[in-house]
């Protein structure tokens, strides 16, 4: 029994191949020229970038689309220390609205691959499958700085959702460079092993077993990233595995363990 799982977390360790590889490139160069096109975003520092998974290279076969940004860098959505405005840190409101740039965003997608293939969601929008390329979630971004009181920041992008009017925050810089560093720390096991759950989550997911369904694959990569080190390089990637849900397991059964 052993035997068979080492053989299949074996197979799921292992990135996508080069052909779905080069499709998933194909699309982030789509997505490139479309905006890229845009004469609208001439004046307002536009650029493209990939993150997510795919950027990460912990991707697997079977859900091997493809996380895409559209940040405009010259508009900014902050957080501020309590009790300070805007104002104390030399900004100005924009006539430049998110929802005016998201608009922007959608019609380049829509000119570039017609509006049947392009279909807008709360926070992104779905660029669909074809054979040339897999399928795309687009993000429309602001620039986000997060100030403390000596007005030094962290850095990273932030959108806002159609219905709620939510501000969603991400970092996708800082999780890069930690997926990074956590792979080199591991003799290169973690994203192996990120890969592994997630596949072992979408098996689980189709012989039916509804706990696995909600599961997002960003939730996965962050909860393997927090098993220690030393629980990854074993000779086999089932004691890997094992070794990481058992810790998981362990330290997420009280909230004050694992709320952050």
């Amino acid at each position: 029994m052993v035997a068979d799982w080492e053989s299949k977390f074996g197979e799921w360790a292992r990135p996508p191949g080069k052909t779905e590889e080069e499709r998933c490139q194909n699309a982030e160069k789509a997505i490139r020229n479309a905006i890229g096109a845009s004469q609208k975003f001439a004046s307002r520092n536009v650029s493209v970038f990939s993150q997510g998974s795919y950027r990460n290279n912990t991707n697997v076969r079977q859900d091997s689309d493809v996380d895409i940004g559209v940040l405009c860098g010259t508009t900014y959505l902050n957080d501020y220390p309590p009790g300070t405005t805007r104002e104390d840190f030399g900004f100005s409101a924009s006539d430049y609205l998110y929802e005016s740039f998201k608009n922007e965003v959608e019609e380049s997608l829509v000119q570039y691959f017609g509006r049947n293939a392009v279909e807008r969601g709360n926070k992104a929008f779905d660029v669909h499958e074809t054979r040339y390329h897999v399928e795309a979630d687009v993000a429309a971004f602001f620039v986000h700085r997060r100030y403390d009181e000596n007005k030094d920041y962290h850095e990273g992008v932030s959108l806002r959702t159609d219905k709620e009017k939510r501000k969603i925050i991400n970092w996708p810089e800082q999780h890069y460079r930690n997926g990074v560093g956590k792979n080199n720390d591991t003799s290169r096991r973690f994203k192996s092993l990120v890969r592994i759950v997630k596949a072992l989550c979408n098996e689980m997911s189709d012989a039916g077993i509804s706990a696995a369904k909600p599961i997002p694959g960003f939730l996965i990569e962050c909860l393997v990233w927090n098993v220690p080190d030393d629980k990854f390089g074993n000779s086999m990637y089932w004691s890997d595995t094992r070794a990481c849900l058992a810790y998981l397991f362990n330290n997420t059964m009280r909230e004050e363990q694992c709320s952050e």
